[in-house]
C-alpha cells in the first residue's frame, strides 16, 4: 500500500481534504480500535497493559498501511492509567506515520479553559496525543466546543460532534425541541453546517450519526464527513448506509470494530478488506 498521504502536499491540507483523499486512496473504511477485556481473551492475551500493547500493535501492524481511518476508543486505553494511555499516544504516531488518519473517539465536552486544555492535548499540533480528529459532545451548548473549533482550525484538525447516536437514551436529548424550534440534533448539524460552510469538497466539522438509527428527518448534508460507528456487530450494514444518510451517504465514514477484530491477529487484512470492498459498492469509492 501507498503511504503517499503523509507526503507534504497533504500534511499541509485540512482534516476534510487530508481525510477525503485518504479514503479516495484506501477506501472508506474506519476501523475502531476498541481492546474490549473480551477481545484481548480471544487473542490469548492478558488484561494487562502489556497485552493491550501486544494487541494494539498488532492491529497497526497488520492495517496501518491499508485502511483509511483508525478510531481508537480513548476509555479502553485510560482503563490501564499511564501506560495504556502511553500505548494510545504510540499506536496513534505509528498509525500517522504510515499514512493514515486517526480519530481519537473520546467524546470530550466542557467550557472555557478546559475544554482548551482537551484541545491542546488532542488537537495542537504539538499535543501529546495529537490526532487527526477528535469526537467531541455538545450538550453543554454548541458554542461550548468553540476553543476546540479553535485550535482544530489552526492546526489543520477535525473533530466529530455526537449528534444522532445509536444508543436508545440518546434521542431523550437528541430529538428534544430547542427554544428556537430545531431539534438539539438539528441544531448542532446546523453548527456544523456553518462551520463548513466555506469548505471545498468535504468541510473538517463532522458528526456522530449511528449507523442503526434506521432513519431520520434531519439534513444530514452538512458539507462534512458523517462517522457512522454500530456497523458489523452492532447491526449496522452497508447496505443500510444509504436509507439512514440519503444523498448525503458519500460523506460517510464506516466505522467497524469487532467485525475486523474479532477475526484475531491472522484474519485482520482479511476482514478489513472484505468490510472495505463492501463500503467502496455502497459510498461510490
Amino acid at each position: 500500500m501507498s503511504n503517499q498521504l503523509v507526503g507534504s502536499d497533504m500534511r499541509n491540507k485540512p482534516f476534510g481534504a487530508r481525510l477525503r483523499a485518504a479514503m479516495d486512496t484506501r477506501g472508506p473504511l474506519c476501523v475502531g480500535i476498541d481492546p474490549h477485556q473480551h477481545l484481548l481473551d480471544a487473542w490469548g492475551l492478558p488484561d494487562t497493559a502489556e497485552g493491550l500493547a501486544s494487541f494494539t500493535y498488532g492491529v497497526v501492524d497488520a492495517l496501518a498501511d491499508r485502511v483509511a481511518v483508525f478510531k481508537p476508543q480513548s476509555a479502553f486505553f485510560e482503563r490501564f492509567g499511564s501506560a495504556g494511555i502511553a500505548v494510545l499516544e504510540q499506536a496513534t504516531i505509528r498509525l500517522r506515520d504510515a499514512g493514515a488518519l486517526v480519530i481519537i473517539d473520546a467524546k470530550r465536552g466542557d467550557i472555557g479553559s478546559t475544554m482548551g486544555g482537551y484541545a491542546a492535548a488532542y488537537l495542537a499540533e504539538k499535543g501529546p496525543l495529537a490526532c487527526d480528529a477528535l469526537t467531541v459532545s455538545p450538550y453543554l451548548g454548541f458554542g461550548s466546543l468553540q476553543p476546540a473549533i479553535d485550535v482544530a482550525r489552526e492546526s489543520g484538525a477535525g473533530l466529530f460532534v455526537l449528534a444522532l447516536t445509536s444508543n436508545p437514551e440518546g434521542p431523550q436529548f437528541q430529538t428534544a425541541r430547542t427554544a428556537d424550534g430545531p431539534t438539539v440534533a438539528g441544531a448542532v448539524l446546523d453548527g456544523l453546517r456553518g462551520l463548513n460552510a466555506d469548505a471545498d469538497d468535504l468541510g473538517s466539522f463532522g458528526a456522530v450519526v449511528g449507523a442503526t438509527i434506521s432513519s431520520t428527518d434531519e439534513n444530514l448534508d452538512i458539507n462534512g464527513p458523517l462517522l457512522a460507528p454500530g456497523l458489523g456487530a452492532q447491526g449496522g450494514t452497508a447496505e443500510g448506509l444509504t436509507k439512514v444518510f440519503g444523498t448525503a451517504v458519500r460523506n460517510v465514514v464506516p466505522s467497524s470494530s469487532r467485525e475486523i477484530l474479532g477475526a484475531g491477529p491472522t484474519g485482520l487484512q482479511a476482514a478489513a478488506d472484505r468490510a472495505n470492498d463492501a463500503y467502496r459498492t455502497v459510498l461510490g469509492y
